[in-house]
Parts: C-alpha cells; sequence; structure tokens
C-alpha cells in the first residue's frame, strides 16, 4: 500500500514537473520576504528573543517574577565614561546640560550620576557611580515602566545617541574622555546582530563547500546542483514558517542559525539519496548509447519509470528518515524551559519543509532534466579530472560489490569481534571527558570576548563593583526583622563573603548575597544557591540569579528527560521494527548510536570546556557547554544518526529480502548504500563545520558537535561498528516472535 503511495506520488510529479517547480519558487520567495520584511510588520531577526533561559514556575522564575513587579522600573542604559575625572574643575557646570537633555528625551524616568547628589562628588552615596581609579565616572538613565514597545524602542534608541555625544562634549575640561554606552537591551542587540552575521559567515562558507562535494559525489554541477535547491528553499521556507512561530512561542535568536544548518543538512542529504536512486535506475534503463542522446520531453517512459522506482526505494526511506529525525527533535516540546519547545517547534517544521523539497522539487527538476543526468558531463572529459570523478562519482560501481567499502567491510567480517571491542574501546576513550562534564547557562559569554558589550560589562565589573547588584538575589516573603535575624546564618554559609540589605519591599525582603567565586554560574555559586535552598527559616524563600537558573534549568532538563527518552526510544524501535521486521536489529541501532553520541559529547567537553580549540576556533572557554546546546545536540545528532541507519538499513534489508545471505547482504548494502552515506556525512559536516566560523559561541559549539557526530557516525559507526555486530549476529538479526513477524507481514513498511 505504502509502495503504491510514493509511486504514484512520483508519476503525478513526472506529469506535472513544471508547475510543482513554481510551486516552490513562490513559496521559497514568499518565505524569504516575510522574514526579511516581515510582510508589513515586524522581520524575523526584530522578533527574536535573546533572554537568559528560563524555567516557568521554578523557584527562580518565582522570585525573578516577584523582583521585577517590585522593582518596577524600565530599561536602562549607562554610559562609562573614561579619561573624565569626575573632580576635575568644571566637570560639574559642563556635565549638567546633558543631565537636562537626558531627562527631557521622551520616556525617560530619571538620570543618575554623581552630580545629581547633594554635595556631588564629596557625598559618600556617589561613589558607586565613580571608578575605583578616580578616572572617570558614571551616567545611568533609566526609562518609565510603562511605555509601549514603540515608544521604548524610540527613547532608547534618543537615549543611546545622546549618551554617546556626551565624551565630546567634554571636550574642553575632559579632552581625553571616551565613552562606551551598555545595557541589557544593546546586549540582546548585539546577539541579534552576531546572529545575521554568523547566518552570512556560515552559508557563504558552506554552500559553495557542499557544491564541491556533490559536484564530486554525482561528477558535474547539473546533478549537484539539484539537491542544493532544495536546500535553498527549505531555509527559505523555514526562515517563512519562524515568523509564524514567533507569534505563538518565544525564540531565541540562535534558532535561526541551527534551523539553516539543520535545513541545509537534511535536504542535501535527502537530495542526495534521491538524486543518486534516480541515475541509478535511470543508468540502468539507458543504454550508453542513447543515454548520450538527451532527450528532455515529459512523456519520456525511461524516466518516468525511474523516478516511479525511485519514489517507492529512496522516497520511502527519506520519509522513513524524515520521520525518526522528527521524533527525536518533537521529543524538545516535552520539556518545560521555553527555549527548548521553541527549537523543537521550528526543528520539526524544518524537517518537514525538507522532506517536502526532497519528494517533491527535486523530483520534479529530475524530470525536467530527465536523461542528461546520465550523460557524460564536461568534467569527465578533463584528464585529471575524470580519474577524480571516476572514483567518487555515485552510479559508476553503484551496482557492483567490488569498491573499498565492500572490501573494509569484507575485512570486518573476517575479525568481527576485534573490530567490535576495538571500535567500542574508542568511542569509550572519546566519551570519557562527559565525566567532569559542566552545564551552563549564560547570555553575555556567548558573545565574542572583543565584543563591544562584554568590554563594559567586564569595566563596570573591574571600575564599579558597588553599581553592580550581587550575583544571587534572596527573596524572603517575612518582615524585617526575621530578616535581619536570618542574615546571619546566611552569611555563615561556605563561600559567601558579603551581604547587601535585608532591603524590606512591600510584604517581601530582599537580600543580596556575594560569593568569593567571580563566576556567577560557576560551582561555588550553585553550592551557595542549594546551600540556602536547603535551610528552613520558618518562612517561603526563593533564590534569583544566574547559578539559581541554572541549577533549575538542569533539573528541568533531567525531569523531562526520562519522558522524553522513553518516547523517542519506543517510536524508534517500532518505526525500525516496521521496517526491518526485526526485534535486535533495532535494539543494536539505539546502542550504537548512543555510543556515538556520548563519543560526540565527550569530544564537544574536550574542545569547548576544556579549551582545547579555543584557539583554532576562536573563542574564550567559559568553564562549561551551554546546557541547552547539550539537549539540541543530543536530539539532532540521535535523530542524524538514525537518518543514516535508516539508509543503511534499508539497503541491507532490500539485498535480505531478494534473497541475499545475511553476509553478503550487509557487505553490498555497504558498498550501495556506504558511498552516499560518506557523501552525505561530508556535505553535512562541511555545513556544520561552515558555522563553526561564526562568532557566537552557542552556535560554535551546536556547529562542531553535530559536524564531529556525523563524522564519528559515518566512520567509526556505520563502517565498523555496524558490519562487525551484524556480522555476529547472523540470521538473528532479522528474528522477531511468531507474533511479531505476523504483526510485521500486515504493517510493515519495508522495500
Amino acid at each position: 500500500m505504502l509502495a503504491r503511495v510514493f509511486d504514484a506520488l512520483g508519476r503525478t510529479i513526472s506529469r506535472h514537473p513544471k508547475t510543482t517547480v513554481l510551486v516552490w519558487v513562490v513559496l521559497a520567495t514568499l518565505g524569504l520576504a516575510i522574514a526579511m520584511t516581515g510582510a508589513g510588520g515586524a522581520s524575523l531577526f526584530d522578533r527574536l528573543e535573546s533572554a537568559a533561559p528560563t524555567v516557568p514556575n521554578s523557584q527562580s522564575d518565582h522570585a525573578q517574577r516577584i523582583l521585577t513587579e517590585l522593582r518596577a522600573s524600565g530599561p536602562s542604559l549607562t554610559l562609562v565614561l573614561d579619561g573624565a575625572p569626575a573632580d576635575t574643575e568644571g566637570m560639574h557646570e559642563a556635565i549638567f546640560p546633558t543631565h537636562i537633555d537626558l531627562s527631557q528625551i521622551q520616556g525617560v524616568a530619571s538620570v543618575l550620576s554623581p552630580f545629581v547628589l547633594p554635595g556631588t562628588t564629596t557625598n559618600p552615596a556617589a561613589q558607586p557611580f565613580i571608578a575605583q581609579d578616580g578616572n572617570g565616572f558614571l551616567i545611568i538613565v533609566t526609562l518609565a515602566v510603562d511605555l509601549s514597545e514603540t515608544a521604548e524602542h524610540a527613547a532608547l534608541v534618543e537615549v543611546q545617541r545622546a549618551l554617546e555625544a556626551i565624551p565630546a562634549s567634554l571636550e574642553k575640561v575632559a579632552p581625553d574622555a571616551t565613552g562606551r554606552v551598555g545595557g541589557m537591551s544593546l546586549i540582546y542587540e548585539e546577539i541579534v546582530s552576531q546572529v545575521e552575521e554568523d547566518l552570512v559567515t556560515g552559508e557563504t562558507i558552506a554552500l559553495p563547500l557542499a557544491l564541491v562535494v556533490m559536484v564530486l559525489v554525482f561528477g558535474g554541477f547539473l546533478a549537484a546542483a539539484m539537491p542544493l535547491a532544495g536546500a535553498l528553499a527549505s531555509v527559505a521556507g523555514g526562515l517563512g514558517t519562524l515568523v509564524a512561530l514567533s507569534y505563538v512561542m518565544p525564540l531565541d535568536a540562535s534558532v535561526v542559525n541551527v534551523v539553516t544548518v539543520l535545513g541545509l543538512g537534511l535536504s542535501i542529504d535527502y537530495g542526495l539519496l534521491i538524486v543518486s536512486r534516480f541515475r541509478e535506475e535511470l543508468a540502468a534503463l539507458v543504454s550508453a548509447d542513447d543515454g548520450a542522446r538527451v532527450r528532455r520531453r515529459r512523456g519520456d517512459g525511461a524516466v518516468a519509470t525511474a523516478l516511479a522506482t525511485t519514489m517507492s526505494t529512496a522516497g520511502r526511506t527519506v520519509a522513513f528518515s524524515a520521520v525518526t529525525i522528527a521524533i527525536s527533535t518533537g521529543g524538545l516540546l516535552l520539556f518545560s524551559p521555553p527555549i527548548l519547545r521553541g527549537f523543537g517547534a521550528a526543528g520539526l517544521s524544518v524537517i518537514l519543509i525538507a522532506l517536502a523539497t526532497a519528494l517533491t522539487l527535486v523530483p520534479a527538476l529530475l524530470v525536467l532534466f530527465g536523461r542528461r543526468l546520465v550523460r557524460p558531463t564536461l568534467l569527465s572529459r578533463i584528464p585529471g579530472v575524470r580519474n577524480v570523478v571516476s572514483r567518487t562519482a555515485d552510479v559508476q560501481g553503484a551496482q557492483g560489490g567490488h569498491g573499498w567499502i565492500a572490501s573494509l567491510t569484507a575485512r570486518v567480517q573476517r575479525r568481527p569481534w576485534l573490530v567490535l571491542g576495538g571500535t567500542v574501546a574508542v568511542l569509550a576513550i572519546l566519551a570519557s571527558p562527559i565525566a567532569h562534564l559542566d552545564l551552563r547557562n549564560t547570555t553575555l559569554q556567548l558573545l565574542p570576548s572583543d565584543s563591544a558589550q562584554r568590554e563594559y560589562v567586564a569595566q563596570v565589573a573591574e571600575q564599579y563593583p558597588d553599581a553592580t547588584s550581587a550575583s544571587i538575589q534572596v527573596v524572603a516573603e517575612t518582615t524585617l526583622a526575621e530578616g535581619l535575624a536570618w542574615v546571619p546564618t546566611v552569611q555563615g554559609i561556605a563561600g559567601v563573603t558579603e551581604i547587601e540589605g535585608p532591603v524590606p519591599l512591600e510584604n517581601v525582603v530582599i537580600i543580596g548575597v556575594h560569593t568569593s567565586s567571580t563566576d556567577d554560574g560557576g560551582p561555588v555559586e550553585r553550592d551557595v544557591v542549594r546551600a540556602i535552598r536547603a535551610l528552613d527559616p520558618g518562612f517561603p524563600v526563593y533564590v534569583a540569579g544566574t547559578a539559581a537558573v541554572q541549577i533549575d534549568f538542569v533539573q528541568a532538563i533531567a525531569d523531562g528527560a526520562p519522558l522524553a527518552g522513553g518516547l523517542i526510544a519506543a517510536a524508534v524501535l517500532v518505526l525500525l521494527f516496521l521496517m526491518t521486521g526485526s526485534v535486535l536489529v533495532p535494539i543494536k541501532a539505539l546502542v550504537c548510536n548512543l555510543l556515538s553520541l556520548a563519543a560526540s559529547l565527550g569530544v564537544l567537553t574536550w574542545a569547548f570546556q576544556d579549551g582545547h580549540l579555543a584557539s583554532l576556533l576562536g573563542f574564550t572557554p567559559v568553564g562549561g557547554i551551554e546546557t541547552y546546546v547539550v539537549v539540541l545536540v543530543v536530539a539532532f545528532a540521535f535523530g542524524l544518526a538514525m537518518d543514516y541507519e535508516v539508509f543503511l538499513l534499508a539497503r541491507i534489508k532490500e539485498l535480505h529480502d531478494a534473497g541475499y545471505p545475511n553476509d553478503d547482504a550487509v557487505r553490498e548494502g555497504l558498498q550501495r548504500s556506504g558511498r552516499i552515506i560518506t557523501s552525505a556525512a561530508a556535505i553535512i559536516i562541511v555545513v556544520f563545520a561552515g558555522f563553526m566560523f561564526g562568532r557566537l559561541l552557542v552556535i560554535k559549539e551546536v556547529g562542531f558537535a553535530l559536524a564531529v557526530a556525523v563524522l564519528i557516525d559515518a566512520t567509526l559507526v556505520r563502517l565498523l561498528l555496524v558490519p562487525a555486530t551484524m556480522t555476529l549476529l547472523g540470521r538473528w538479526n532479522w528474528w522477531a516472535p511468531a507474533p511479531l513477524r505476523r504483526a510485521h507481514e500486515r504493517l510493515g513498511i519495508s522495500h
């Protein structure tokens, strides 16, 4: 039944290729236009968020909501002046007009500096505004809390412009004055701007390199362009879909790059499989002489037959593969943090679009160019290049079982236990750094170390320590007297160095806690948060801050992981059983993929947390791995591993069903699919690696981890571990209890 559906789809596209292509051109153009312009509203990048990850209804979330409600004030911008000592003669008179101008900007609620206090710089209350080295001071402008989004944005722009002009206005009294403007709104703006820049960088590097690899795979530019066309349409459609999603859920800025990477990789993967199988089928139908006389008319029987066969085999494999990776990505929707739900929804949308382009747009292009796709290409006529292309192109040798992959598989099958033990040992060594993996939630640290806002924050922390709030904020629902009595207990916690407050606000008191660590999310801070939460003062206590959010985020992952992991594993086991009719092969696939995944995370930890590749990849280690990056890598890498597992098993099962003995089916299946899997892996590694050259840390981590995951899976796992295990299992590969065998006969979806 399922085969007839894909066969019918192929024949329908064969009859209407131009219409199919035209529809995709319109959809891709529309999606890109909506993403870039917002169709009259805000563009995609205007609708993205860059706040630190949160966990709804957690302790840290509850504390932060109380703080936000009680400290009712709008956003603020701060000017850090350097080379302008506050006690310079004439400074008060020179700065006073700027205070007037700033306070008159519509939406400004307050303007603070040392000069608004009685006695100005001699007032002890002015000291937090004066640099430790005495060579500068702060001007802090805060907006009203009830501004509309449009009015707030306009006010921030005008305030920023006014603050940036102040150093020049002080030329007479402080000719060496310089200034740096900072604030949370500018931090978020810089992150979104970096996302846009990294997106261009990644695509500029990835797409040309991917095209080169595909030219080598297909032996020419024409066939290579088809998966790329599907990829571009997928990305354009995916970006348009993100605009729609942004109206129903918050989307983090980095979701654009992650979705682009996933869309490019999957589309090229799926397109590669479709184009390769079509060329293989068409080459078998068309003689060499006839193939040289290219005909493009739509009714060509060989083209239609080749496409129908392609759709009922490779097309069905692509659909099955997309379902498995969609299940893995959809698991993100089962977690409570909104950032993970956003990635899950966005990932699902681009997977479905990649599937749609692979099953409609790419086949339509195949029909339009027909027999030209198996005609000798220009590259095959160039000496030297011809030799390279003859070794890399997909059609040559696709039918025979005597390629290098078959030879490698034969050697593995002669010593399966040795290969199995050696491969597992290597994967275990690669995975070993996971033992000291430290999960982090960061915002500012995602930016490059030389970013303007990171420099601003570093300068404030160094020169104005009294102007920064404590890294741990405790909200206690009690009286001031009880809060004061409790302070010595908090002060006695290991790692606590200073206490601010308590400050009474309505029915709560706020206590700021400073620690001996400068790392807001480090082990010391986390231990202090846990110790505070473990206290029982007799009244409700809630803790906010980076470390508190980090603890709650990790706990949310731990709470959601069993359900998400269990459902994903169950769904994959069922789907692989329906595909293979085996009970052991799906279990073997899960175990192999988990080993591959652990090795990938180990390499990620070694490279980024331990900083061994910091100079090579151009980043500053933050002492851990972004928490949601680990979750994304687990979801996407597991899905990609299953992607290649499906590609491989589909061919092996097809040969086994055709009567090949187990070892022959494994060897021949690897030879027939191994080249495409290796080629697809090479392309997707190039795509992921392209985004490693961006400057946003989270995108570097995701791109690197997924590239490593695909590399490990396509080499150690697919070429060594899988043939070794399937050889050892022998005929047990295809075993299932009698009731399940009967169920597979009725419901199975194998070729």
